[in-house]
C-alpha cells in the first residue's frame, strides 16, 4: 500500500528488455532511501518490485500487462517518474489508500495554469464510475482530490466522461505533473474503498434478481 504522497522524482537511464517484458533502471541517488532487493516502489503510481539497486539506481522489471494497461509502455530513456516507497504501519497517512494497481490511463483534455492550476482529465471505465466530486484519485502515483466531475449531457441523462483536479505550487515542484501537456496519458487509479464499496452493492443487487420470489 501507498499512500499518493510523492516522496522525489527519479530518472528513467536505461530499458532493457527481458524474457517477460522490459526493465526499467531509474536514477534516484539524491533519495537518502536505498530499497533492499524485493522492496516495493510505485513508480508513476505503478507498484513494482526492485530486482537491482546500487549507488541510488534501481531497477523494476515490468511485465507486458502492466506495460499494456500504464504509461510505462511509453516511457523513453530521460523521463522523470514519481517514486514513493511502499507505506508502513508508521507511515502518517497524508494522502488516501493507494494500491499501486492502476485502473487504466486518461487523457489531459485542457489545463489552466493561472493562479489555480486546473486539469481536466478524461477517464477510461473502470476509473469513471467510481469519480465522486471531493473524492479521491490517483494521478500518475500523486494522491489527489476530484475537485469536479466531467460529465456529457445527453438528453435528460448525464454521463460521467472524466474529472477535474486543481494542483498547488508544491505539488507541481514535487512531481512530474509540472510536465503535464494537452493530450499527455497518465495513469489513473480510483480510491480503493469506492471500488469495494461498488463491487459490494453490485454483488448484493446482483444476488437480490436471482432470488427466488416466495
Amino acid at each position: 500500500m501507498f499512500t499518493g504522497l510523492i516522496e522525489t522524482m527519479g530518472r528513467i537511464t536505461a530499458i532493457e528488455p527481458t524474457a517477460t517484458g522490459r526493465r526499467l533502471i531509474v536514477d534516484a541517488a539524491e533519495w537518502a532511501y536505498r530499497p533492499e532487493i524485493g522492496a516495493s516502489i510505485a513508480v508513476n503510481g505503478c507498484c513494482l518490485t526492485v530486482v537491482e539497486s546500487k549507488d541510488g539506481h534501481h531497477g523494476f522489471d515490468v511485465i507486458p500487462r502492466s506495460l499494456e494497461m500504464t504509461t510505462l509502455g511509453g516511457r523513453v530513456v530521460g523521463d522523470l517518474v514519481n517514486l514513493e516507497r511502499a507505506a508502513t504501519l508508521d507511515t502518517l497517512l497524508g494522502g488516501h489508500l493507494v494500491q499501486g494497481h492502476v485502473d487504466g490511463t486518461g487523457t489531459v483534455l485542457g489545463i489552466d495554469d493561472g493562479n489555480d492550476w486546473r486539469v481536466r482529465i478524461e477517464a477510461p471505465t473502470g476509473v469513471r464510475e467510481h469519480l465522486v466530486d471531493r473524492g479521491s484519485i490517483t494521478v500518475d502515483g500523486v494522491s489527489l482530490t476530484v475537485a469536479r466531475v466531467l460529465r456529457d449531457v445527453e438528453g435528460s441523462g448525464s454521463r460521467v466522461t472524466g474529472f477535474e483536479i486543481a494542483l498547488i505550487p508544491e505539488t507541481l515542484d514535487r512531481t512530474t505533473l509540472q510536465a503535464l501537456q494537452i493530450g499527455m496519458s497518465v495513469n489513473l487509479e480510483a480510491d480503493a474503498m469506492a471500488k469495494m464499496v461498488a463491487a459490494h452493492v453490485e454483488r448484493l443487487l446482483s444476488a437480490r434478481e436471482e432470488r427466488p420470489e416466495v
